[in-house]
């Protein structure tokens, strides 16, 4: 007997273990089945679950599960990132805690020191991918700085060099003045401030007592100025064009150019051109022929470039002290309130400065030609569509890759320097000391490159690196390319054009097939989860509190194509009620001695409601396999929820309870064979979404040879009954059209009604006549039959079909009572909707609310609003009485 209750606590952990010991997960069973494969986005060794990753994680498992039922030998390919910067950070806290640095340890011995952490503490984001379901082939889990991968990595960093596609160049890069590293723009996080725009006056060389204003929003780098840029259209400065300008505090001439970047429209037209500290400023002193001056430090303090009495100012120091000596020398304009976005570094909080650094790049430019023809022959498609364009907005834009990070763990870059600082980049000392000799003609020492490769270079490779390449083994053969990568919109830049760009050109076809781009997941009110709000939802402790299925099939109905994901903690409840409600299906079922036959064939069976409900299943199994092929995956819950919860639950249980309390035993038989089959084809077309309570009720309900996870995705093509369809659905509509109106009218549940059709064709009639007791017992009617006469004043009408259906309400209702309660709710109503009204018409609120709350108040204004419709229609039906 099952249990009155499903405690997944009880059955998650026992049946994730049978899982993974029976090695249900693994690939490769089966030379003869065609692959399918999805790279998992490898989380942060560091990481620790979170609603993004659950999200991101279910989506896959989908696929993966759907595709394994579809006898397809799957790979999804899990594995962690080393994160560098990320996991430096973790082990120095913990060295600063001893009073350690990790200069105290050298990098070698700090090296060990984080293999060490890793060792202890980093498989924590992959024990809990499996507290989500996540069915990884988990024997085959990677990591980036595994030898595997670390000798692609090398060897691409090597072939690219060589061919001319990786270069060492002093450019600008986003750098971190605390951890001292070059960051990606990806590890910049972007903060709106209410900050100041500082007007200074620049005196024109050889014209006393005239100046050009220009604006800036930071001060320090006006000390590293090397031009001013105005339009060339601009006619009030065509004159000055050539000139010079006199740099106060520096005492430095530096010219006026024209150039496009000024803008005429925004403060006096001119700009200062800063190119070591600005990266528009660095193009446009590129085309101008600027000097490039650098004033900061490593630490953004005020370098020896600058005037002596300011040197060893930190920046914010240096700020102040500049505008106050702009001030003395009657050089400050005007101050303004100047609303700006500061970079800050997303590990370090501090703010990130544009710096200019020898660095080694990869051009970006020459790989994503092939990257972005690849989108526009349809071989990689992204789904919701629209994201293409952004893809190729980035890369027909796209600038030379920064990958040098200036910390200790990660791929030290395979390049050494001859006491000239020419490079040599080899696979081995040995072969960059050859090298060497034969440049200088002697025997040379040589200093490897302290720097470590960008995390994001060793993830770009991840979709044949995790298959063994560089060797040529046989995963690479079979499971690349891969069939699908299910990612966030974020990363598409970072991480998706970036393996589209290395698989093109190693590797010389696309890594993946089919990019699904999901959106946020956010709170109910559509905000952003973060810690300063308090709003963040923990999933391991919603999966302790509701189950895994609860949360994952919240997620997967959430899951609209391009819309993010709105999660309350109601609605995973209302989904876990979901999960009870499939457990006690399964105890009717078993109440009623409903087992699966082995032998049962559903294209045989006589009684129209069994027909009806094996048609049924088979649409929702249709619906669900196309939209997860479609990666409409809300459609794919959606279609489960409704047949199972509707169809079957609501419905079929109701219609056979009368046949199993009845005396027709071949009636009996057919009923318990067609429900346990039935029940069968629920858990199977659920099982890629809430895998954990299908897989127990699969294996209590009966003895089976197999888990559910291993059984074949059901086929039920040509099962559909057209006629039994249409007779039950009717029977449906009748019913709900009739509870509809007793909701509506406030008809109390004793009342029984009387049921009159008018105009009903003689099929009409004839299905009335069929299911007349089930219609009477589920819509409290105590007798029923066509109308053929006028319909008797005081009765409520509603159509069903091409009929009207007609309920008398003499003696039923208290009308007068009814009209005044249906007044009083909706005078309650009518305040709060104009209240929405006026605020969703008022501009300023449009503009200064956050989107979120906007459509919030959209939403509710809706909702009153179908409420009210209900109200009317209510009282319309009074008026007819």
């Amino acid at each position: 007997m099952l249990d009155k209750n499903y405690t997944p606590a009880d059955v998650e952990q026992r049946i994730y273990e049978q899982w993974e010991k029976s090695g249900a997960f693994a690939c490769g069973k089966s030379e003869a089945q065609d692959a399918y494969t999805i790279v998992i986005p490898p989380p942060n060794v560091t990481g620790s679950l979170h609603m993004g990753h659950a999200l991101n994680n279910t989506l896959q498992d989908i696929l993966i599960r759907y595709n394994r039922m579809l006898g397809k030998d799957t790979l999804w390919q899990p594995g962690t990132d080393h994160a560098g910067i990320a996991t430096q950070m973790v082990v120095e806290r913990q060295m600063e805690a001893e009073g350690l640095t990790r200069h105290d340890l050298g990098r070698d011995k700090f090296i060990e020191r984080v293999w060490d952490w890793k060792a202890e503490s980093g498989g924590t984001i992959t024990r809990q991918l499996r507290r989500l379901g996540a069915s990884c082939d988990w024997d085959r889990e990677r990591f980036t700085m595994d030898e595997g991968l670390s000798k692609a990595v090398q060897k691409v960093f090597v072939e690219l060099h060589k061919s001319g596609l990786i270069y060492r160049d002093k450019r600008l890069v986003n750098w971190d003045p605390l951890l001292h590293t070059a960051i990606s723009d990806l590890e910049v996080e972007n903060r709106d401030q209410n900050g100041k725009m500082w007007y200074f006056k620049y005196p024109i060389e050889g014209r006393e007592g005239e100046f050009i204003t220009v604006g800036t929003t930071r001060p320090e780098t006006m000390l590293g100025d090397t031009g001013v840029a105005v339009h060339p259209d601009d006619e009030r400065y065509t004159d000055l064009v050539g000139k010079n300008v006199i740099l106060p505090i520096v005492g430095r001439a530096i010219p006026i150019v024209a150039d496009d970047y000024a803008d005429p429209e925004k403060g006096s037209g001119a700009v200062k051109i800063t190119p070591a500290h600005d990266f528009n400023d660095f193009e446009v002193g590129k085309r101008c022929k600027l000097e490039v001056i650098n004033v900061l430090d490593h630490n953004a303090a005020i370098n020896e470039n600058a005037p002596a009495h300011l040197q060893g100012l930190d920046r914010f120091e240096a700020r102040d002290a500049i505008v106050k000596e702009m001030e003395g020398l009657g050089l400050l304009d005007k101050i303004e309130e100047n609303p700006m976005t500061v970079p800050y570094g997303d590990r370090s909080g501090v703010v990130i400065e544009p710096w200019l650094l020898d660095q080694w790049f990869v051009d970006a430019k020459v790989l994503a030609k092939d990257a972005i023809k690849a989108v526009e022959d349809g071989r990689t498609t992204f789904h919701p569509k629209q994201y293409e364009n952004l893809y190729f907005e980035w890369m027909r834009n796209i600038q030379p890759w920064c990958v040098s990070r200036q910390i200790w763990w990660g791929h030290q870059i395979p390049a050494w320097y001859g006491p000239d600082g020419h490079p040599f980049v080899e696979y081995t000392e040995e072969e960059a000391k050859a090298a060497a000799e034969k440049h200088y003609g002697v025997a040379t020492d040589i200093t490897r490159d302290p720097d470590v490769l960008d995390t994001w270079f060793s993830s770009a490779l991840w979709p044949f690196s995790t298959l063994g390449w560089p060797d040529d083994t046989p995963e690479v053969k079979r499971y690349y390319p891969t069939d699908c990568l299910v990612t966030g919109f974020d990363i598409i830049f970072f991480w998706v054009a970036r393996m589209m760009m290395m698989g093109l050109h190693f590797m010389d076809e696309v890594p993946f097939k089919d990019v699904y781009i999901h959106a946020l997941v956010r709170d109910e009110k559509g905000q952003k989860m973060s810690k300063s709000k308090g709003n963040v939802m923990d999933p391991l402790e919603l999966i302790d509190q509701f189950g895994s299925d609860a949360v994952r099939f919240t997620m997967t109905s959430q899951a609209v194509q391009g819309r993010d994901v709105k999660l309350s903690v109601s609605r995973i409840e209302g989904y876990r009620n979901f999960v009870t409600k499939i457990w006690n299906a399964a105890r009717f079922a078993e109440m009623n001695e409903c087992k699966p036959l082995a032998d049962f064939d559903p294209s045989s069976v006589k009684l129209t409601v069994n027909r009806w409900i094996i048609g049924k299943a088979a649409e929702a199994v249709g619906k669900i396999e196309t939209a997860i092929q479609g990666y409409r995956f809300n459609e794919a819950a959606d279609a489960g929820y409704h047949f199972t919860w509707g169809s079957f639950c609501d419905w079929y249980v109701e219609f056979t309870k009368p046949i199993f309390n009845g005396e027709d035993e071949d009636a009996k038989a057919e009923t318990r064979a067609t429900m346990a089959w039935v029940f069968d084809q629920i858990l199977l077309m659920l099982h890629p979404i809430m895998p954990y309570v299908t897989e127990e009720l699969w294996t209590q309900i009966t003895e089976r040879n197999s888990m559910i996870m291993l059984q074949d995705w059901p086929n039920l093509s040509g099962l559909e009954n057209a006629e039994a369809e249409a007779e039950m659905d009717w029977v449906v509509r009748l019913i709900s059209a009739v509870r509809t109106v007793r909701s509506e009218m406030n008809i109390p549940p004793k009342s029984q009604l009387t049921l009159r059709l008018k105009d009903a064709s003689a099929e009409t009639l004839a299905r009335l006549d069929t299911n007349r007791d089930l219609i009477h017992r589920l819509a409290r009617i105590e007798d029923s039959s066509a109308l053929d006469g006028e319909v008797e004043k005081g009765s409520v009408s509603t159509v069903v079909g091409e009929a009207t259906v007609v309920l008398p309400m003499t003696g039923v209702i208290d009308v007068d009572a009814e009209r005044a309660r249906l007044n009083k709710e909706i005078k309650k109503l009518d305040p709060e909707i104009t209240k929405y009204d006026k605020k969703l018409s008022n501009q300023g609120f449009l503009a200064k609310a956050p989107e979120a709350v906007v459509a919030e108040q959209r939403e509710r204004l809706e909702g009153l609003k179908a409420e009210r419709a209900k109200l009317d229609e209510a009282l319309a039906r009074l008026a007819d009485l």
